[in-house]
């Protein structure tokens, strides 16, 4: 993926919550900080709170199909993995309780279970899991502290990886070998006749 690559999975998962919600209200999903006030009035609000480096791909090559027609795979050997961390919270609506927000929430979380990849043109032709964060006390605790004005509301986490941060140039492409020999030394004519 380019530089974009968190902007595009962030956009990927709100469509896929959007359109979990679909049927239910039409009802919008915010992205950005809990306490903005252009999220009064969404069904539910994505939070992107973390982001941190994928140990485990870290010292790998990333592989990526080109976009020329002849489908050649490109290599990356210093590209960026990443594990975006979310918090997906019920929105508010003036006049009324967290009772049907918590009901959007059920169905955003089964859309998620259900197809637990984002895939496909929106995240560069790449697949990044989705999967469910079990958040402690503490750490649900600490992330509501960031917005002291807001009041707690349900909310639960996900991570997603791997989104991949590739390097601005591409790799250089090796001549093709066009033919094969190996000399390991001078010919046994050559050393008779020297």
């Amino acid at each position: 993926m380019s530089a974009n690559a968190i902007f595009s999975v962030t956009q990927a998962l709100r469509a896929r919550l959007e359109a979990s919600l679909l049927n239910l209200d039409n009802g919008t999903v915010f992205v950005g900080p809990l306490d903005d006030p252009d999220a009064k009035g969404a069904s539910l609000i994505l939070f992107l709170y973390r982001i941190v480096p994928n140990a485990t791909l870290r010292n790998h090559t990333h592989q990526v199909i080109s976009s020329t027609p002849g489908m050649e795979v490109i290599t990356y050997e210093n590209s960026l993995p990443l594990t975006l961390h979310y918090l997906i919270t019920v929105g508010t609506r003036d006049g009324s309780s967290e009772d049907p927000m918590l009901r959007l929430l059920g169905h955003a979380m089964r859309a998620l279970n259900d197809d637990p990849e984002l895939a496909g043109v929106r995240v560069g032709n790449e697949i990044a899991q989705v999967s469910i964060e079990p958040l402690s006390t503490e750490e649900m605790s600490r992330i509501w502290t960031l917005f002291p004005t807001a009041n707690y509301r349900t909310s639960v986490g996900y991570v997603v990886t791997p989104v991949w941060i590739d390097p601005r140039d591409p790799p250089v492409v090796a001549r093709r070998v066009t033919e094969h020999s190996l000399v390991a030394g001078a010919r046994t004519e050559e050393v008779r006749n020297g």
